[in-house]
């Protein structure tokens, strides 16, 4: 014998069913994150192609010169700056995919563990990992462009290095 639904059972689980179902709208910051980090990509290596092509075509004077290498150190310090953003999006975005949607079964069946995100906590550890790399090669990109005039400034950039390096060995710790 059948059991009788009530209506008021019957409009929560439909209500249920939508609350559930809403967590595809996670899809609206997934793909778009994902052209995004593709976007970077091309942008930092369209940086280190015309680095390339300025080394192979720039006079041999000027190779030598302070004012190439100093383009040459931005350029690449740019484009590693770009790599790790666009990095920062591939992570959210399969974080949220993961998170959300359904695991990945082709990250399942691989070898390589990249990710392996179980829940909100293992993304935002693992985005604040790739953020302060980012901000580290922001501050050497920072601190090639000062003049360190006196042994205050050549202080000042030690004691932040150790900053840095004091933040890595927490972030590495486990």
């Amino acid at each position: 014998m059948k059991e009788k639904v009530s209506l008021s059972k019957k409009i929560e689980l439909l209500f249920e069913g939508i609350l559930w179902n809403s967590r595809f709208f996670a899809l609206l910051a997934v793909l778009p994150s994902l052209l995004a980090s593709f976007i970077l990509f091309i942008i930092g290596t369209k940086k280190i192609l015309l680095l390339f092509k300025y080394t192979f075509l720039a006079r041999p004077e000027y190779l030598e010169s302070p004012k190439f290498y100093k383009y040459a150190l931005e350029t690449v310090i740019t484009a590693v700056d770009i790599y790790l953003i666009a990095t920062v999006m591939i992570i959210f975005s399969l974080g949220l995919y993961e998170l959300f949607i359904s695991k990945i079964d082709a990250a399942e069946k691989s070898p390589l563990k990249l990710l392996n995100i179980k829940d909100l906590e293992d993304l935002k550890e693992k985005l604040a990992k790739v953020i302060l790399m980012v901000l580290i090669v922001n501050f050497f990109k920072y601190a090639t462009h000062l003049n360190y005039a006196s042994p205050k400034d050549i202080l000042m950039l030690a004691i932040s290095i150790s900053c840095i390096g004091f933040a890595m060995y927490i972030s590495h710790k486990d």
